[in-house]
């Protein structure tokens, strides 16, 4: 009898057996717990790194694009530069300066009518006196300026002040109501006695470039892909961060956009609503320093 009792019974085996298996179980849901926590955090912060530089080269890339609508612009404008410069020191245009007769007048005018011909970005070509004085226009079938005074004008100011034939004014963007209230970039030169650099200053050279049609082309024509096409809003932005182009038509000349560019010159930032502003700051180009503008895209998420 006593070897019976002490006997362990199949029942008794058993249970000894399951609780070593709900154990083992426990044990090994455990460890199944926990790798999957660490894995779905692993996960996570797999997912939150991809998004990190997918939008980090998404910013890039509109960087990139807004530093290339903006040298677009530099370059078209370091043209006029050299276009003024050039122009005061036709011969028809000096003869005018130097003697604003008729027979003179009329004949710089024929001749900016030309110009005008061959450099379809212009609105009109303005000879001046020093006293503000428009002497000839280049097209005066369109715009009747001539003997109309702009002495009062920013760029007639900067333009007298001038040191040399070498130099120029570049103003910035602005409605001019002798122009039937069309946007213009007005350029200004000197004209000087004899055609020359360091000649006797006569008259100015004042040539207003046709800005809406030719920055909305750049705007418009930044190459952003079909899917951010629609959510983006391409702009170029002046000095004090007036718009003065925008790929939507919207806010010219009256809209300052809050561009944050925390004293860079590029880069790229999240507004709190989640769209993207891109931004690249005017580099020059050539001895075209540029006006301090910025071309800036803002893309929706």
């Amino acid at each position: 009898m006593s070897r019976a009792r002490g006997r362990a019974t199949p029942a008794g085996a058993f249970s000894v057996v399951a609780q070593e298996v709900r154990g083992t179980s426990t044990e090994v849901e455990g460890i199944a717990t926990s790798l999957e926590q660490e894995l779905a955090s692993e996960i996570a912060a797999l997912e939150r790194l991809t998004q990190m530089m997918a939008g980090e080269a998404q910013g890039q890339r509109l960087v990139d694009l807004a530093l290339n609508a903006i040298e677009i612009i530099d370059r078209n404008l370091y043209e006029r530069t050299c276009d003024v410069r050039w122009w005061a020191t036709d011969s028809a245009i000096v003869d005018a300066a130097a003697q604003p007769t008729e027979a003179h007048c009329d004949h710089a005018s024929r001749r900016m009518g030309v110009i005008l011909s061959a450099y379809t970005v212009y609105l009109d070509l303005w000879l001046c006196d020093l006293d503000g004085r428009i002497l000839a226009s280049g097209r005066p079938d369109r715009f009747a300026v001539a003997g109309q005074n702009v002495r009062g004008r920013e760029w007639f100011a900067c333009g007298k002040a001038l040191a040399s034939g070498n130099d120029y004014h570049a103003g910035d963007i602005a409605v001019e109501p002798l122009l039937g209230g069309a946007k213009a970039a007005t350029y200004v030169a000197t004209v000087r006695e004899g055609g020359v650099a360091d000649g006797r200053p006569l008259g100015l050279l004042a040539i207003h470039f046709d800005w809406e049609p030719q920055a909305r082309t750049v705007v418009e024509g930044v190459r952003l892909r079909p899917e951010g096409k629609a959510r983006s809003r391409v702009l170029i932005l002046d000095a004090a961060n007036r718009v003065i182009a925008a790929s939507d038509g919207q806010g010219v000349l009256t809209e300052r956009f809050n561009l944050v560019t925390g004293g860079r010159e590029s880069g790229f930032y999240t507004e709190p609503g989640g769209a993207i502003v891109a931004f690249h700051k005017t580099p020059g180009y050539e001895t075209y320093a540029g006006l301090g503008w910025h071309g800036v895209i803002r893309q929706e998420p």
